[in-house]
């Protein structure tokens, strides 16, 4: 194994390719094979690098106000604790509340162009790209829907449930965060109660919602659901890996007008 930072970074940056290029194929326990090396660089990374880092300086959280991280990682950032497709929207509501930024969500609208045009140019020199979430019935990007490069395809997929489905998803994720933080701000109470006041039994009350009875509404709810709605899922995952390529899987394949022998 190579012992300098600059080579521990070289191979790491080609694994991560491979692990990516793993997962748009579906090729799951190669990427389990290669995450774990990866693992294994990394680790040698940090020990190599670790006698040149200086002593830390205090530095602003993202619970300051002002966000240190550029507007690609917030999003990231909120979708990653989302963990499904969302709306700009939500997104920003999402890292103001939890991260304390302060993203303005038009800000986001030509993001995902930004990223498809960076794919094209670049394929896979990213860690990640966020991209498209895809209808299941024709593979086609969803308007207004931001999703993550490296989740399973079929997370990415639209069906007929999965709206439903990835709101109580998400409101558990959202609950379960908010429950591990040391106090709940007005920030956070309002987000939770975004989502309680659409679950049943989720709140007591106008206002009021806990952590915990947001969880277990949110949990109830997606046992009806969740199962159809992951074998729609699973079969749309299935057709996009075999009928798009690369860059359509990321960011949905645009439907092309047929010129027919009527056509004058």
């Amino acid at each position: 194994m190579p012992d300098s930072a600059e080579e521990l970074e070289q191979q790491i940056e080609t694994l991560r390719a491979a692990v990516r290029q793993a997962m748009s194929a579906g090729d799951r326990p190669r990427a389990r094979a290669l995450r774990a090396e990866l693992r294994t660089l990394e680790d040698a990374w940090d020990e190599a690098v670790e006698s040149l880092a200086p002593e830390p300086e205090a530095v602003p959280t993202q619970r300051d106000g002002a966000s240190i991280l550029p507007l690609r990682e917030q999003v990231h950032s909120a979708l990653t604790l989302l963990s499904v497709p969302a709306a700009p929207k939500l997104i920003a509501q999402v890292y103001n509340a939890c991260f304390g930024g302060d993203i303005n969500s038009a800000k986001l609208t030509s993001l995902r162009r930004d990223e498809e045009r960076s794919f094209r140019s670049a394929p896979f020199a990213r860690p990640y790209y966020l991209c498209a979430a895809l209808t299941a019935d024709r593979l086609a990007p969803v308007r207004g829907l931001l999703a993550i490069s490296t989740w399973p395809l079929d997370r990415r997929i639209i069906g007929p449930l999965s709206p439903r489905v990835d709101f109580l998803t998400a409101a558990v994720s959202i609950a379960e965060h908010i429950d591990r933080l040391p106090g709940i701000d007005h920030n956070a109470a309002r987000l939770l109660w975004l989502f309680a006041e659409n679950i049943p039994g989720a709140a007591d009350g106008i206002g009021s919602a806990k952590p915990d009875t947001v969880i277990r509404a949110a949990r109830a709810e997606l046992l009806a659901h969740q199962p159809v709605d992951r074998s729609h899922r699973e079969a749309a995952a299935a057709r996009a890996r075999t009928q798009l390529n690369d860059t359509d899987r990321l960011f949905g394949s645009h439907l092309r007008s047929v010129r027919t022998g009527t056509d004058s």
